[in-house]
């Protein structure tokens, strides 16, 4: 799986600052369309008429269609451009918006749902090797934005969207975010027509070496992103709801999840900074792995009192999220092979965490109450901790 990438004939400086805004807004929005209406599920659910089962398949379709985005967006671009894809998902984000927020039925919900997350989806790949395509001189830099933007947008969206909702209704709420990803895909739109691009055709063949996804490193990648990407939506899905069925109210739930988003700004810091000086990567996934194992031994034994302790533990410990992407940056030698791997990594990753979500609400609707899914958390982090010590053995390069 490649991705043929283009690279401007006339690198205008104008083109580049409307990349740079676009870069930005795109960021900001990877995720608000997730946790932005993760705190409106039950509200919806009201007005719609559906229960724990359609909640998590909410869950599921984020990242089912992040993984199916992964696989698709290579050939997309082929045929686009990493300019024109980027305004068709940007599109595609911002009409799935709309539609989830004008939903008749929990179906019309599920394909608004599919829609706009299949947008992001793409978004979520093509980002890196843009930042390689535009900004070669500055790739660590406008990496450490974007993966600070993403942190951002998560942070704030639940944040914003309770008081919304509680002032103009869920749907209001849920459709708020259509004005910035509109605006994103409005300045890839201008960016596709000011930009003459050009297909690169590289003497190179487009596959790697055979077998080369087969390697430790690799399948060390692939295994830290699926049991990452698990972890992160079955807590962004259910998190709050946890902490309601403990007693607590739904701003508390909703503050919870801000918080345990926000603690993502630590680790897109942190993490490319570790990284970068520590010989091994291992120590950082380990750590990220007792911190899970902490959060999920204290919802078990005090899910209420303990709140705010294990939702650090949770924002924390899904810092493994940052290491993929500084892994992928670091071990692909250029924006192509960086397409490929993070192509494959997220692809598998999203397939097996879509997972999560779904499993986890059937569970707790057969077991009335969530310690069963506690406890099959906690045996999924020793493949966290396995996944991290094969992706360490991969050298980091140091590079923009």
């Amino acid at each position: 799986m490649t991705i043929t990438q283009t690279r401007p004939l006339v690198a205008a400086s104008s083109v580049r600052g409307a990349v740079l805004v676009a870069l930005v807004l795109t960021a900001l929005n990877l995720r608000t369309a997730v946790t932005g209406f993760a705190v409106l599920t039950d509200a919806a659910g009201r007005t719609l008429d559906f229960g724990p089962v359609v909640a998590g398949a909410i869950g599921s379709i984020v990242t089912g269609c992040f993984a199916a985005a992964a696989f698709a967006a290579p050939g997309v671009v082929r045929r686009l451009g990493l300019e024109r894809t980027a305004a068709v998902a940007l599109l595609a984000t911002t009409a799935g918006i709309v539609l989830r927020a004008v939903a008749w039925s929990p179906a019309a919900l599920l394909v608004a749902s599919a829609v706009a997350f299949l947008g992001v989806g793409a978004s979520n790949v093509i980002l890196i090797p843009i930042v390689r395509e535009h900004f070669p001189d500055r790739v660590r830099s406008i990496s450490l934005l974007y993966l600070v933007l993403l942190q951002v947008g998560q942070l704030v969206a639940p944040l914003m969207s309770l008081p919304l909702a509680h002032a103009l209704g869920w749907r209001t709420a849920a459709g708020a975010w259509a004005v910035l990803t509109g605006a994103g895909a409005a300045l890839w739109v201008v960016v596709a027509v000011r930009t003459r691009a050009v297909e690169r055709t590289a003497a190179e063949p487009v596959a790697a070496e055979p077998g080369w996804w087969r390697t430790p490193v690799v399948l060390g990648l692939i295994g830290l992103m699926s049991m990452t990407t698990l972890h992160t939506y079955t807590l962004v899905t259910w998190f709050p709801t946890m902490l309601r069925d403990a007693g607590t109210s739904a701003t508390t739930g909703a503050l919870m999840l801000s918080w345990f988003a926000g603690l993502g700004l630590v680790g897109a810091f942190a993490v490319p900074a570790l990284a970068a000086r520590l010989r091994s990567t291992f120590p950082i996934a380990l750590a990220c792995t007792v911190l899970m194992a902490v959060g999920y031994l204290g919802m078990l034994a005090a899910p209420a009192a303990g709140a705010v302790v294990w939702a650090l533990a949770f924002g924390l410990g899904v810092s493994t999220f940052p290491l993929c992407l500084v892994l992928i940056a670091s071990t692909a030698q250029d924006a192509r092979r960086a397409g490929r791997l993070s192509g494959l990594v997220q692809g598998v990753g999203y397939g097996v965490g879509c997972l999560g979500p779904l499993t986890l609400g059937a569970l707790n609707q057969l077991t009335g109450g969530w310690d069963a899914a506690y406890l099959l958390l906690l045996a999924t982090l020793v493949i966290t901790a396995v996944s991290g010590w094969f992706a360490s053995r991969g050298s980091l390069e140091s590079g923009g």
